[in-house]
């Protein structure tokens, strides 16, 4: 089914309320909401709308695009006004640009995402931290978990870092950059005197991937795992089952989409 023009479309969103990106029977996801914001701000006029990704239940974007199909040629700065205006207040469009190739194809093109999980340890945050970051209740050995992180870089069998995965899925992936810093970006007046993030950048991720990861890096933080634990779980010939600690999703934030040209 043809359409008259292509948009590519910036959106933020928090994604503490929604269900996810896609679609479901009656639940509340974001795809959803912008659909809905596209019934008032596109009234009359058929349009498609085509996300780059799934996120999961809770899981936040500062950098997520959708491509738009439509029949019409829009009005940019018109429609990011009214896009703004008739939004939830936890989804907000930045930009908006014609895609003048038609082959282009949001979900089959070339890409890097670079994904941040920020969270701190020791005493409870308050509870307004709830959507940002998660609180780990005990000490963790952050130094150690630095070290793990970069045992992710490069490319390895993550079939221990997927959930369900089928016969078909292809486990061998590469990590760009695996790496916990500091927090210094996200900081807000109620949020823990420290905190950290983890940033990992790729071209593409298995499900629940980078949760696991930092599920096995709280772990090695408490000690339960140590390095050649985490090696050993890269190595596909290796008896370790699969991992069981999930890192919980509202710490993980979509944080950049670069497409390649």
């Amino acid at each position: 089914m043809n359409y008259t023009c292509s948009y590519l479309i910036n959106v933020q969103y928090l994604g503490f309320r929604f269900h996810g990106w896609q679609k479901q029977p009656n639940l509340k996801t974001v795809h959803w909401a912008i659909d809905k914001t596209l019934k008032f701000v596109c009234k009359g006029v058929r349009n498609k709308s085509v996300g780059v990704g799934r996120t999961d239940a809770k899981v936040s974007a500062t950098d997520y695009h959708f491509q738009l199909f439509i029949d019409k040629k829009l009005e940019e700065d018109e429609f990011i006004k009214s896009f703004n205006k008739n939004s939830p207040s936890d989804i907000r469009a930045l930009s908006i640009e014609p895609i003048l190739d038609e082959s282009f194809n949001i979900i089959q093109h070339s890409k890097v995402k670079e994904y941040r999980y920020y969270f701190s340890f020791g005493e409870k945050n308050h509870p307004y931290c709830a959507p940002f970051l998660t609180g780990i209740l005990v000490d963790l050995n952050i130094e150690l978990m630095k070290k793990g992180a970069n045992l992710f870089k490069g490319f390895h069998n993550y079939k221990r870092y997927c959930t369900k995965p089928s016969e078909e899925t292809k486990v061998e992936r590469e990590i760009i950059e695996c790496n916990i810093e500091e927090n210094t970006e996200l900081t807000a007046s109620f949020f823990p005197e420290t905190s950290y993030v983890l940033i990992v950048r790729g071209e593409g991720f298995l499900r629940n991937q980078i949760r696991l990861i930092m599920g096995a890096l709280f772990e090695l933080g408490k000690e339960n795992y140590d390095l050649e634990f985490i090696e050993k779980s890269l190595n596909p010939k290796s008896d370790i089952e699969f991992l069981k600690t999930i890192a919980p999703s509202s710490g993980l934030h979509l944080h950049k989409i670069e497409f390649k040209h």
